[in-house]
């Protein structure tokens, strides 16, 4: 119950037809169509409603061999009694299941050769480590975490690396909330993978352990989207990422190799102590704050 005072909460907003036939005609308001298009993600009954409406008008051909090629080009291939469903009259099903959006969701980084280059750098230190003995496979795989997710951001976003890019970057749910999602999703592979891979390498006296890539890993991830704001993730991407290396692994190819814990010596001025670490945590919250100020930027910097 509500109490006099308070005004009873609103029903909530559904698609009328009316709306829906406005919108497919392409008669809707412009703030009358962005909220359908927001409300629509979330509801199927007027996700339908108005799916139903575009295809019964003019433009429902047109759309139809739109959509095929799209399903075509990332590989679905609907069976016979779900392509007569797909072409009966009604509401239309998403042609792929809850599983597949959110696969595709995930984006271009999860589907393709991104994933193979991280299982190639961690098996390549395991053999490294016990395969050919070499002592410092840890401060190797240490040196290359932090910048493993810089090349997952980089094939996440733009027209260089998703196909749909200027479906998806049109929508409400473009820009840079996309791109978070699709950050997310690398980061999620990425740090269970690299640090429990790093966790089984032998150990080394004095080395950091195998979660102090962690902060540089999410400052230098950061630091690349705020970058790229301004001039493309695969642009600040690779600039970071040469940096990083240049600065990191130079110094680790001038050890002799046959010192155990050689590396750790260079690596604990980027990785070790609270100095160090603090210092990431700064850059991280600098650049999360930039970013923010920023977020308008992803809507219009690959679509002028």
């Amino acid at each position: 119950m509500t109490s006099p005072t308070q005004s009873p909460t609103p029903p909530p907003w559904h698609v009328g037809e009316a709306l829906a036939l406005r919108y497919a005609a392409g008669e809707a308001a412009e703030t009358d169509a962005w909220s359908l298009e927001k409300h629509v993600e979330s509801c199927s009954p007027c996700a339908g409603r108005v799916s139903a409406a575009v295809r019964a008008g003019a433009a429902g051909p047109a759309l139809a061999a739109v959509r095929a090629e799209l399903l075509a080009s990332v590989g679905h291939r609907p069976a016979p009694v779900e392509a007569a469903r797909e072409s009966a009259p009604g509401p239309a099903r998403h042609p792929l299941g809850r599983g597949a959006r959110l696969w595709w969701a995930a984006g271009p980084a999860l589907r393709g050769s991104w994933v193979v280059a991280v299982a190639l750098v961690l098996g390549g230190a395991f053999a490294l480590a016990y395969g050919a003995g070499l002592q410092g496979a840890r401060s190797w795989l240490l040196a290359a975490s932090p910048v493993l997710p810089l090349g997952g951001v980089a094939v996440s976003y733009g027209r260089h690396a998703d196909p749909l890019h200027e479906i998806t970057a049109a929508t409400p749910s473009g820009g840079l909330r996309l791109l978070l999602t699709r950050t997310a999703a690398v980061l999620a592979v990425c740090v269970p993978l690299l640090t429990a891979g790093g966790a089984l390498l032998p150990p080394v006296a004095g080395f950091p352990g195998a979660a102090a890539w962690l902060l540089p890993g999410l400052a230098l991830t950061l630091a690349t989207l705020a970058l790229g704001s301004f001039v493309g993730c695969r642009a600040a991407a690779a600039t970071l990422a040469g940096g990083w290396l240049l600065a990191v692994t130079g110094p680790l190819l001038g050890q002799t190799g046959t010192e155990p814990g050689g590396g750790a010596a260079v690596l604990a001025r980027y990785f070790s102590g609270l100095a160090a670490q603090g210092s990431w945590a700064a850059v991280a919250l600098v650049c999360a704050a930039l970013l923010v100020l920023r977020r308008r930027s992803f809507d219009l910097l690959e679509t002028r």
